[in-house]
């Protein structure tokens, strides 16, 4: 069978390419100064700015959000002026790494070990940023790039606070485009090119629950005294049905999903679930990751089990996401979570809720002519498959902010998050067989998108 020029290009480049993320993996890219420093971030985002310049980008800059981080920026001119404009997305920042004891190897040593790379950011999203320069250093090996590139690499992104979207709604014309590629989903499974067609918004919540003017020996007044952890745990589990379901006053949560389906047996395997376990909620799976709300408690501020004393809890606090599926609004799931959080605190607690982020969910128009383009080049890329549409669970509270100010232009979702990939997980890796092959199908999509607006 022969091999397309450009598919022997990239996987030439392919060693560069694995060096390249070992250095952007090696930055400690947390959003979050409370965990990491905030030079970790600006590091990461010299370090993307240097790179956009090695390739010949223009109007390479660093720019700073409204949300304090920053986010990097750079234009590529093609040969033609008449080319449409395409826009590449990716993020540098990423999770924080969770328990380091828990990492085979550290989260910030690119480590390959069993065909597969390690580290945080790995596949979401700094592998992203690779697949682009990939695509597009193939392309120029194989007669140039045909349309103009525009490339923005965020900084927040997984802080959810909006930094990227508030610049972009001040600066409308900077990220315009014909068609935005957002590299930062994933296959539905190695091997199977897909492509997102709807993502979950989600709101971010913080939630304090006070009960006394201070903790209490829990003899003297355990009983009577309002445990204020006893109220924050009750409140919380009001947030799901006795089968799981997410149960938020007023939010509907029976939609459901009319696509690709996910096998329950295939579900229980990708999230490692323990034998004998039973799965949450009703409905089916992809019904219930893609289509319908769902709550997490992510973490809760309480005396730690090993130096805890015998004590009333005076106070007590956790943060709360809730993913909202396409068709509800992300900005009235809030105002329902919180009304739901008031009203389910027991014992007349005093309850304060705190938004801490928020983004809206997406829907792609997956019949564009764009899309075409990117099953032309999945098909190539992928030798003897085609191009599936799947639902993704998660966030990117940028494509609304794009498709708001953008009306015109076709966004398209892919990426390096495939499910072993365990992105936001400890363990975290990227698959080197996907990045190759996307970054094909991202040069090819180019091509036959140039193509598609010529003729």
């Amino acid at each position: 069978m022969t091999v397309h020029p450009i598919a022997e290009t990239v996987a030439s480049l392919l060693p560069r390419a694995k060096a390249e993320l070992t250095e952007l993996v090696a930055f400690q890219s947390v959003a979050d100064p409370a965990q990491f420093p905030r030079s970790e971030c600006e590091a990461a985002a010299i370090w993307v700015a240097d790179a956009l310049h090695a390739e010949g980008f223009q109007d390479v800059a660093v720019l700073d959000t409204p949300d304090g981080t920053q986010s990097v920026y750079g234009f590529l001119p093609s040969p033609s002026p008449a080319a449409p404009t395409v826009l590449l997305y990716a993020h540098y920042d990423v999770q924080p790494p969770l328990d380091l004891a828990s990492w085979t190897t550290p989260p910030f040593e690119l480590t390959e070990r069993d065909g597969r790379w390690y580290g945080r950011g790995a596949a979401d999203c700094k592998g992203g940023f690779i697949m682009h320069l990939l695509a597009l250093r193939a392309l120029k090996a194989n007669g140039g790039v045909p349309v103009n590139i525009k490339v923005v690499v965020e900084g927040s992104e997984e802080q959810g606070t909006g930094g990227l979207e508030q610049y972009a709604e001040a600066h409308p014309e900077l990220l315009t485009a014909d068609a935005v590629v957002i590299g930062d989903t994933g296959n539905f499974r190695v091997g199977l090119p897909t492509v997102t067609a709807t993502l979950r918004g989600m709101t971010l919540v913080r939630v304090q629950v006070d009960t006394l003017e201070g903790n209490l020996h829990s003899g003297q007044f355990g009983g009577a005294a309002p445990d204020a952890l006893a109220a924050l745990i009750r409140v919380l589990d009001s947030l799901r049905a006795e089968d799981g379901s997410t149960t938020v006053d007023g939010l509907a949560a029976d939609a459901h999903w009319d696509g690709l389906a996910y096998p329950e047996a295939e579900f229980r395997t990708d999230a490692k679930v323990l034998d004998g376990v039973e799965l949450i909620g009703s409905g089916s799976i992809a019904d219930r990751i893609w289509a319908r709300p769902s709550v997490t408690v992510l973490g809760i501020d309480c005396p730690p089990v090993i130096g805890a004393t015998p004590s009333v809890q005076a106070g007590a606090r956790a943060l709360i996401s809730l993913r909202v599926p396409p068709g509800q609004d992300a900005a009235e799931a809030t105002k329902l979570l919180a009304a739901h959080l008031e009203a389910h605190t027991p014992w007349g607690a005093r309850v304060a809720v705190e938004q801490v982020g928020q983004g809206q969910p997406f829907r792609a128009d997956v019949t564009s002519p764009a899309y075409t383009s990117m099953a032309e080049a999945m098909r190539v890329a992928y030798p003897g498959e085609e191009m599936q549409s799947s639902g993704m669970g998660g966030s990117i509270p940028l494509c609304n902010t794009l498709a708001g100010l953008y009306p015109e232009a076709e966004i398209l979702l892919i990426g390096l998050s495939e499910p072993e990939a365990q992105i936001h997980a400890v363990n975290e890796s990227v698959s080197p067989e996907e990045l190759e092959r996307l970054s094909v199908a991202e040069a090819l999509f180019l091509v036959n998108y140039a193509e598609s607006k010529r003729s």
